[in-house]
């Protein structure tokens, strides 16, 4: 669990679990709806965040 997402709606931390899923340190799960966009599963609430990076995000352009 590195690079923490920051939730600015919460001030909260999202750890990532995979590709579009992360808890936050309250124990609710988030899941990715873009690059800085997530749903709580929860509530049904959408958050912005800092980033979140996906395994399809690819910086090389060759």
């Amino acid at each position: 669990m590195c690079n923490p997402i920051f939730d600015y709606d919460d001030g909260d931390f999202i750890y990532q679990t995979s590709d579009n899923m992360g808890i936050d340190s309250n124990g609710d799960f988030h899941m990715r709806m873009g690059d800085n966009m997530s749903m709580d599963m929860e509530t049904g609430e959408l958050h912005f965040n800092s980033g979140w990076k996906n395994n399809d995000d690819n910086d090389d352009d060759f």
